[in-house]
């Protein structure tokens, strides 16, 4: 099976960022790369939530039990929100990463670029159970990239992007622009 979730031999991301080199494997070149980082509207949401509970709270304990309470829902809420946006998307010159799975680009078919309404329908009645899907509510656009292993139950990735063009061009091996990187 070529999807590997979790794999112990992979290099550590923020090692290589921190040094500068690494010290486990080769060092591809990375032809782009996408954090799927949460809105910041949904910052700004969570943050008012936040401080209508703590009034609500305020109002009708104790000041302690209101701080303390409102503190372990920031911590909840905003821990949860940086683990939703921490997803990666990345494409180097000899892998495919997409959240914790991997997988080398040899064995990929090739992507298609989904807009809005595509991407919907590929989430929806088009789906297939065993495909594997790095989405996220507030991505509307994705990339169906086929994956030709016989031994990988997946017939398909369906990763979500924020620019799904440059991703799908990035998979082919193509640059029509700069290596692109958010993250």
């Amino acid at each position: 099976m070529s999807t590997t979730v979790g794999d112990p031999t992979r290099r550590p991301s923020w090692l290589v960022l921190l040094t500068g080199f690494c010290l486990v494997g080769e060092v591809t070149a990375v032809r782009y790369r996408e954090r799927l980082s949460v809105p910041l509207r949904w910052w700004v949401q969570a943050t008012m939530f936040l401080a209508t509970l703590w009034l609500a709270f305020i109002v009708a304990t104790p000041p302690w039990l209101a701080w303390t309470a409102t503190g372990a829902c920031f911590a909840v809420t905003f821990g949860l929100l940086a683990y939703i946006g921490s997803a990666l998307v990345e494409v180097t010159d000899t892998e495919f990463s997409a959240g914790p799975a991997r997988i080398p680009r040899r064995l990929l078919g090739t992507p298609e670029p989904l807009d809005r309404e595509q991407t919907r329908r590929a989430l929806g009645v088009g789906a297939d159970a065993r495909a594997y899907l790095a989405t996220r509510p507030y991505l509307k656009a994705a990339v169906r990239v086929p994956v030709s292993d016989p031994d990988d139950p997946a017939p398909y990735w369906l990763v979500g992007t924020r620019h799904p063009d440059r991703l799908a061009a990035a998979l082919l091996g193509g640059s029509a622009d700069p290596p692109h990187s958010e993250a």
